[in-house]
């Protein structure tokens, strides 16, 4: 039998004796069966079933005329092929995992983990909704981008409802969420229906946590949305601790209960913590620059403050935004 090279084609699905049948055809070309099995010292049938194997993936096909013989494929173009085929396999693979993921979830809360992981955008969305409508007294969130678009509005309008009944809000918002497009009037929207708000420049995860007892860590890996479901656990509580430091050095934003501010001047204050310029408040506002300057020179002045973030922050920790 020839001797032949290091097999390379087994990361394809190619088994050692296929690889070994396909190269004797593509040196001889126009073969058959019989001098492939003779080639690679394999029975007659066992030479047919590996060309009947290597035809299926590409690397051989069939001779028209009344004597089967057999040619090979061009590498370039069927190993290109395989690694195709292979590469949807593993996919197809990895969306299957799911599955698995399922029954270890249900197996770990069968032994009343604190931990669980959900997987999919939907699922998240949806567990994201339902634990806060389990809460009876209080939800904490942490809040940065990214979002899910199709989750904004069900939970802008599902925290409305919440807090109509009672649960209390506190939100601690990163700078760069406030960023987004829209997001400043949904958040002055839902801090007049009562929430709470604070914004603070490095917000270290997004997080929810209710009641003190359930939480929900969104993160994506490889472009899936997953989340860590905790019960009340040690992580937990370290999580709740995590919150109550952040919150007391995040600067407030507006105040869902009067506080004597012209209503005008405690917005821009709030945009101003935000850390937004005069041109950007301006832009948001609707009032133009040169009104924005002046009421923002105004507030500075009486503030004590050197900037428009200072001014932001100093009329926070006096009470002025609650």
């Amino acid at each position: 039998m020839e001797e032949v090279g290091q097999m390379v084609l087994e990361p394809f699905g190619v088994t050692e004796a296929e690889e070994r049948a396909y190269r004797f055809v593509l040196g001889v070309p126009d073969c058959t069966v019989a001098e492939v099995a003779e080639a690679i010292g394999a029975e007659s049938g066992a030479a047919r079933r590996l060309l009947k194997a290597l035809e299926a993936k590409g690397l051989v096909c069939r001779l028209p005329g009344p004597t089967v013989r057999y040619q090979g494929a061009a590498p370039d173009l069927a190993i290109e092929v395989l690694a195709l085929v292979r590469h949807r396999q593993i996919e197809q693979a990895k969306l299957a995992t799911a599955e698995l993921g399922e029954i270890w979830a249900a197996a770990e809360r069968s032994r009343n983990a604190p931990v669980e992981v959900v997987h999919g955008r939907d699922v998240n969305t949806q567990r994201f909704l339902q634990t806060q409508l389990a809460a009876r007294r209080e939800v904490l969130t942490f809040d940065l981008p990214p979002y899910l678009e199709e989750g904004i509005e069900p939970q802008h309008e599902l925290q409305v409802r919440r807090m109509a009944e009672g649960v209390r809000y506190r939100t601690v918002y990163d700078r760069s969420a406030l960023a987004e497009r829209g997001q400043m009037e949904r958040v002055f929207a839902l801090v007049r229906a009562g929430e709470q708000a604070r914004v603070y420049d490095g917000v270290p995860l997004k997080m929810l946590v209710t009641d003190r007892s359930a939480g929900l860590v969104p993160f994506t890996v490889s472009g899936v949305r997953r989340s860590v479901v905790l019960d009340e656990s040690p992580l937990l509580h370290a999580l709740v601790s995590l919150f109550e430091l952040v919150w007391e050095r995040a600067a407030p934003l507006w105040s869902s209960t009067p506080t004597g501010v012209d209503a005008v001047n405690e917005r821009l204050l709030g945009f101003a913590a935000a850390g937004y310029t005069d041109e950007s408040i301006a832009r948001m506002t609707g009032l133009s620059k040169r009104t924005v300057e002046r009421r923002m020179r105004q507030m500075m002045d009486r503030l004590g403050a050197r900037t428009r973030f200072q001014a932001g922050l100093q009329a926070g920790r006096s009470g002025l935004l609650g």
